[in-house]
């Protein structure tokens, strides 16, 4: 059993770990981009730190059927920083993906 803790411990520490950075992430991109993300789409470890990919509503319309979203890929160092972004993606609300 002690074991199993350690692991349990481990896991959800590294879970806590991608947590902040996102929330970090989310804040300096909000102070950057005046922009707020809704969500996160998307996230992967790197060489260098994170991929983050947030959805962002970049135009509010009503009704809001007619709002403009984005997606933004954020990258973060290893320190949890943000070093970069570029919009990758945009789209009316409610439009699906074209698979």
């Amino acid at each position: 059993m002690g074991d199993t803790g350690e692991q349990d411990n481990s896991r959800s520490g590294g879970r806590t770990k991608v947590a902040r950075c996102v929330r970090i992430a989310r804040e300096q991109f909000g102070e950057i981009t005046g922009y707020h993300p809704e969500s996160v789409s998307g996230l992967r470890r790197t060489e260098d730190g994170w991929l983050i990919q947030f959805e962002v509503v970049e135009l509010e319309r009503i009704p809001d059927t007619m709002s403009l979203l984005a997606t933004y890929q954020v990258e973060l160092d290893e320190d949890g920083d943000l070093v970069g972004y570029q919009r990758v993606r945009r789209y009316p609300r409610g439009q699906a993906d074209r698979g």
